[in-house]
């Protein structure tokens, strides 16, 4: 039931679908307090060597895990049967005692909201503990908790630009965007960011700035690790 989105992981064992960034870290680091985390969904591309979500490289995503000391569940998968794979993979988290599906969804409707759909068919509880919250609330506790987020990617035609790419949320910085028209949570698909540091991490992620790229309207930065960082 919609009412029971934000608390549903209370006293619950979950799993939390998982894109490495702000929004889902957030929500991993509200339900770790009231509840169990079995392990961390990441759904790749068909290769399986970047998230479907945010296209991050597997060394980076792993680092995370190590981090947060939670196993990652994966699956690969095309756009066309991401469904059928995403539903294969709670259905397995179901086997092995999960209750719930955590995620960081803000703005998710009411009516229609898809992660309801999967969880329902596998018999899980959702939770999301930041539905609804306003988004300058959100990125402010974020980063006033310690977080620490790097901007991954940008879209070029919603107001971001290349310089912001390597840059961390800051409450400085997110004032910055908001006064550029942005969303500071980058709702709109502004952006994505790429958490490295923060309360749940046992350290720091260290990682080093590799190439730029360009496709259509969309410029990402490629995260490397460096060879002292998990």
């Amino acid at each position: 039931m919609q009412h029971q989105w934000k608390t549903n992981a209370s006293q619950q064992k979950f799993i939390v679908s998982y894109s490495g960034g702000k929004d889902s870290t957030l929500a991993l680091y509200h339900t770790m307090q009231v509840g169990k985390a079995l392990g961390l969904i990441v759904m790749l591309e068909e290769q399986g060597l970047r998230s479907r979500s945010h296209a991050m490289s597997m060394e980076i995503i792993q680092a995370q895990a190590n981090a947060l000391g939670l196993p990652i569940i994966t699956a690969s998968s095309s756009w066309n049967d991401y469904e059928t794979e995403f539903l294969k993979l709670l259905a397995d988290a179901k086997q092995q005692g999960a209750d719930v599906l955590v995620t960081g969804d803000l703005d998710m409707p009411e009516h229609g909201c898809w992660h309801d759909r999967m969880t329902q068919q596998t018999g899980l509880k959702l939770c999301m503990p930041l539905w609804q919250r306003p988004h300058r609330e959100v990125i402010e506790e974020f980063i006033q908790l310690g977080f620490k987020t790097m901007i991954v990617t940008v879209n070029l035609d919603l107001g971001m630009k290349v310089d912001d790419l390597g840059k961390i949320l800051t409450l400085d910085y997110i004032q910055e965007l908001e006064n550029r028209g942005i969303d500071p949570c980058g709702e709109g698909g502004e952006f994505h960011s790429t958490v490295i540091d923060g309360p749940l991490f046992t350290a720091p992620i260290a990682v080093r700035k590799g190439d730029i790229l360009y496709h259509e309207n969309y410029a990402f930065l490629a995260l490397e690790l460096e060879s002292n960082s998990f």
